[in-house]
């Protein structure tokens, strides 16, 4: 066994490891953890201890 088997082997086994990511990543029980994790800078901001939540200008001129 060469040094080109090694390689031959290191790629095939990175391909596969490729592969199993992207199927994991679009597979359909994976969708509903993503989601939720997509909304999660949204959620919360009435917590204690979180910084509120920056205003517009928009918002400032309507206040006066």
């Amino acid at each position: 066994m060469d040094i080109n088997d090694l390689r031959s082997i290191v790629t095939v086994a990175g391909l596969v490891c490729f592969l199993a990511i992207a199927a994991w990543a679009y597979g359909k029980g994976s969708k509903k953890g993503f989601d939720e994790a997509a909304n999660l800078p949204f959620a919360g901001d009435d917590e204690e201890g979180v910084a509120p939540a920056r205003h517009t200008g928009a918002e400032i001129k309507e206040s006066k």
